[in-house]
């Protein structure tokens, strides 16, 4: 009876093992194989190729929720500072890590001021026009970067940029206060030549008046 329970065992016992044994690897024929469907690449265009990276770096967005009146983190990503390189205007853009979602899409403004956020030297705060969302927003940011040189880098950069405009704001205002100024002059100096004009009128018809009276004399006379 033992001798025929034990084969059974045995044999089932090397079929287990069998089982249990890893399946050999593909071996590599070196054979191609052409793909079915032949994917054809796409250009994908991000709004960013007519622009010129002034900073890009690596941090951490959170907007201010006025109805909750608490802050709500936006994503990680790169935020850069872009300028347009045929209107150089400047804006700041942050998109999310992998998805590319936009986060953050507004334009640095003579206005704009970067605060330390509550004595933490790695994050700052500031406000904003935004168009992330699809429409403008006011709105209030607060960004934590991974070192206090990278902080200070885009406080640093954000000054230099406002500074600019403001100069450049002030420039133009100049530029056409004189414009103005020309205008002015150019237009009182045409009143001036007017009235004068206005003035000499009635001489000539002085004359003419005279000049009708001495011809009808000489009619008289002959």
């Amino acid at each position: 009876m033992a001798s025929t329970v034990e084969p059974t065992a045995l044999k089932r016992e090397e079929e287990e093992e069998e089982d249990s044994k890893p399946l050999a690897e593909d071996e590599d024929t070196g054979a191609q194989i052409a793909p079915i469907i032949k994917l054809q690449e796409v250009a994908v265009t991000t709004g960013e190729e007519n622009e010129d990276v002034l900073l890009d770096l690596k941090a951490k967005l959170y907007r201010f929720d006025k109805e909750g009146n608490q802050w709500k983190e936006r994503g990680v990503g790169t935020l850069k500072l872009l300028k347009h390189k045929e209107t150089s205007k400047i804006r700041l853009v942050m998109r999310q890590n992998k998805t590319l979602k936009i986060c953050a899409n507004h334009l640095v403004l003579p206005t704009m001021s970067v605060q330390e956020h509550h004595g933490n030297d790695k994050s700052c705060v500031w406000h904003a026009a935004d168009f992330s969302d699809g429409e403008l927003k006011e709105e209030t940011f607060c960004v934590r970067f991974a070192s206090v040189e990278n902080c200070k880098s885009f406080k640093d950069k954000i000054e230099e940029i406002t500074e600019s405009l403001t100069k450049e704001s002030g420039d133009s205002a100049e530029a056409d206060a004189a414009a103005n100024l020309i205008e002015k002059l150019s237009v009182e100096e045409k009143g001036k030549e007017e009235k004068v004009e206005a003035k000499e009128e009635p001489t000539s018809k002085e004359e003419k008046k005279d000049e009708t009276e001495k011809q009808e004399k000489s009619g008289d006379g002959n």
